[in-house]
């Protein structure tokens, strides 16, 4: 690679940058128009948002809350200090911040917000992680390699599970590292052509107006002058370049890293649940994904300052769970019973993966969730693709053919009528998915108490998380399973036979399929009719109730 001519790496650089789907990420600049968008009605405000605002003006004015409803955030970490996050972040009342006690006697020392499952006694973090693809092969192709063909019975469903594993990551880290060595050289090449300019003009940084004042001199400033004209030219910027870099980097180096074991941070073994691991510091070193997921949860309303999340009366706990990578089995397990053992009436999983060696831990921890009576809410994915047939782990199923019925799938949907209802990243499936919510340029919370613009099936979920919450705090006499039906049951279904753009990995999109074709409702979580068919339900079962007596 290092041979190729500038020309030619700035040829094939250009060609994978513009290949690579860019959506709008926490730092880029918000237009006012997304601000609050997913609390919008789709009828009186002709946006696809989920009628919560309808919902408390015209619904809600004389029914406050009835309970307090406490959401477990299993997440990378929330900035619980943020200033539109005040008071609505859980607090243990039975222990005692910092004294090094178990005061609860729950197994956690100093849990006072929740608790981080991806550190150690000693305040380290595990921040960059394996894909579990990763950990599957360093795990077990030892073994492979040492039986052959010898594969005994008890070991063929693990020994498929690591065929696709292997398949999928030899395509994977092919792709990612081609493309990382062209960015690698044209980094080093755009490096040193900036030093011959900066020498030159003596600045620290350069900018396009900068070349005017660059006499040519001798062939290197020629060289070099010529090479950033050429790039702004071509209207290059070193902010998307980095940003792409950085992710290559993190694929190449960490994701896909076979080298790479950041669990000895924690020296367990990830099969076993006996033993409490990890510490208090719930925020952690990356907490922008988890801290976003929050607002659009339960972000003050009406403070004058930020956004409105959509629960008027939460508690949010925060279980530091997701590195930057992907989740570890036991750690989702520990951080499910932890919330239900703790007292979370829901719990929110943006996030999700392709394998799970120790689903069983999963499992176990869901089912324990579901007989707790606590509503499970999780992200469908980003890959455009049909989850149907595509694993995402965790899931409802376990076993052959039984499902937990307190579990919702959630979809992404955008802002406007037309044929991109399903946003175009979003995962889809008429079996596997349940409903749909905005998940298109959402403007929430991010650390340090700033807002910024994001999208994703990471961020839809969290709206039915706020919507589930909302209508549970105004009737708490509802059971888990009740209420997801009764979210599935008022969906906003005005598009159900409305032909719409099928997400799908190729640029543009895939086919026109009908929007009911991609969930199991065919439509978008709506807070104003789940409200009246709360009440609607609630009602009749008192009245039969009284009428029994």
């Amino acid at each position: 690679m290092r041979s190729l001519k500038s020309s030619s790496l700035l040829i094939l650089l250009l060609s994978y940058f513009s290949s690579l789907a860019y959506f709008p990420q926490p730092g880029d600049s918000i237009n006012k128009e997304y601000v609050n968008w997913y609390n919008m009605d789709p009828a009186s405000d002709k946006i696809l948002g989920a009628a919560v605002e309808k919902a408390y003006t015209e619904l809600l004015t004389d029914k406050p809350a009835a309970k307090t409803i406490v959401v477990a955030v299993i997440d990378a970490g929330v900035d619980i200090y943020h200033e539109d996050l005040v008071g609505r972040i859980w607090t243990n009342a039975d222990e005692i911040a910092d004294n090094g006690i178990d005061d609860d006697n729950n197994g956690y020392i100093d849990d006072v917000h929740g608790w981080n499952f991806i550190g150690n006694k000693k305040g380290e973090n595990i921040n960059h992680a394996n894909l579990e693809m990763t950990r599957v092969i360093r795990e077990y192709e030892p073994i492979f390699n040492k039986l052959g063909e010898n594969i005994p019975d008890s070991l063929k469903t693990v020994h498929a599970m690591y065929k696709l594993a292997r398949e999928d990551y030899d395509k994977q880290y092919e792709n990612y590292k081609k493309r990382f060595d062209v960015y690698a050289d044209f980094k080093d090449y755009y490096t040193k052509q900036e030093t011959v300019l900066k020498e030159k003009l003596n600045k620290e940084y350069i900018v396009e107006a900068d070349l005017a004042n660059v006499q040519a001199s001798s062939d290197e400033l020629r060289k070099a002058k010529n090479f950033f004209s050429n790039l702004y030219s071509k209207g290059f910027s070193h902010k998307d370049f980095m940003e792409t870099y950085n992710y290559l980097d993190m694929k190449v180096n960490y994701h896909l890293n076979l080298g790479f074991d950041p669990r000895t941070i924690i020296g367990d073994n990830i099969s076993d649940m006996s033993k409490v691991h990890g510490n208090n510091n719930v925020k952690g070193p990356r907490c922008d994904h988890g801290t976003l997921v929050s607002g659009v949860i339960g972000a003050t309303r009406n403070n004058g300052i930020g956004v409105n999340g959509i629960a008027d009366n939460i508690q949010i706990m925060v279980l530091r769970t997701v590195p930057d990578g992907d989740e570890y089995d036991k750690d989702v397990a520990m951080s499910i019973i932890y919330a239900v053992d703790n007292g979370a009436n829901i719990i929110n999983m943006s996030f999700g993966k392709d394998y799970s060696p120790q689903k069983k831990l999963v499992d176990q921890a869901l089912k324990y969730a579901a007989a707790h009576n606590v509503l499970l809410v999780h992200a469908a994915g980003n890959d455009a693709a049909n989850s149907d047939k595509q694993n995402n782990f965790p899931s409802d199923y376990y076993g052959n053919t039984d499902t937990l019925q307190a579990w919702l799938t959630v979809g992404a949907s955008d802002r406007k009528k037309g044929k991109r209802i399903p946003a175009v990243f979003s995962n889809y499936g008429a079996s596997t998915v349940d409903l749909f919510a905005p998940g298109v340029n959402i403007v929430s919370t991010l650390p340090e108490s700033r807002y910024e613009v994001t999208q994703g099936t990471s961020f839809a979920g969290p709206v039915v998380t706020g919507v589930a919450a909302l209508v549970w705090s105004r009737y708490p006499e509802l059971t888990a399973v009740e209420l997801k039906d009764i979210l599935m049951q008022s969906t906003t279904t005005d598009y159900y036979k409305k032909k719409v753009i099928q997400p799908s990995e190729e640029r543009g999109g895939g086919t026109k399929v009908r929007f009911y074709t991609l969930s199991q409702t065919g439509g978008i979580v709506n807070a104003y009719q789940a409200l009246l068919l709360a009440e609607q339900k609630t009602s009749d079962t008192s009245t039969v109730n009284k009428a029994s007596k």
